[in-house]
């Protein structure tokens, strides 16, 4: 399979459909009114798109489910500051941001190495974009994956976040900007650098 076909995976959509926002909005007025079931629910509509952004984030499926508790613990714990200035999905997004940097401060802290899984659950995107028909297909399917995952987890962790948050789960620069708390001019810059970086860590392992 060429770079360019590798690099296309980058872009794919998540295949976990968005909570429809009228939902959403009568679950969050439900949370603030105190009811748990309404909170129980609204986990459910977001808990596999933070799972995934915490895997690919981390690299390491443990950590990520570890970590995506962490972030629906604070949710609930500062539900109430949310004023939808923003979306809720990219409030949430910025809570798993920040969880999952801080996560990696605490590796670095213990000098530990970063323990790269292959296996994301689900049919990700690189598996579904690399999916065809057939035993030999499938085995090319699979190996692709692994490349665009390695590649992934060789980015910087800054670079890796726009790039994860923009082009596989598919905010707008100015929503990565919100989720990272950076400007929108900054998030264009990592994009860019991110972009290229991936292009040669394909090109480097092919």
């Amino acid at each position: 399979m060429s770079n360019r076909s590798e690099m296309s995976m980058a872009v794919a959509r998540p295949d976990t459909v968005a909570a429809p926002v009228a939902l959403e909005r009568a679950l969050l007025d439900e949370c603030r009114q105190g009811d748990p079931q309404a909170f129980a629910r609204l986990v459910a509509l977001h808990e596999r798109l933070v799972f995934n952004l915490c895997a690919r984030l981390l690299g390491d499926l443990e950590e990520a489910r570890d970590v995506s508790q962490e972030v629906f613990l604070q949710v609930f714990r500062t539900l109430g500051r949310f004023q939808g200035r923003s979306t809720f999905k990219t409030w949430i997004y910025r809570i798993a941001v920040n969880q999952c940097y801080n996560r990696r401060r605490w590796w670095r802290r213990r000098r530990r190495d970063q323990l790269v899984s292959l296996d994301l659950v689900g049919p990700s995107d690189e598996a579904r974009l690399c999916t065809s028909r057939g035993p030999e297909q499938d085995y090319e399917s699979a190996e692709c994956q692994r490349r665009v995952q390695r590649a992934l987890q060789a980015l910087p962790f800054p670079q890796r976040t726009v790039l994860l948050l923009r082009e596989v789960e598919g905010l707008s620069c100015e929503q990565v900007a919100e989720a990272v708390g950076i400007a929108v001019g900054t998030v264009k810059s990592r994009l860019s650098r991110a972009r290229e970086m991936l292009r040669r860590e394909l090109e480097a392992g092919s």
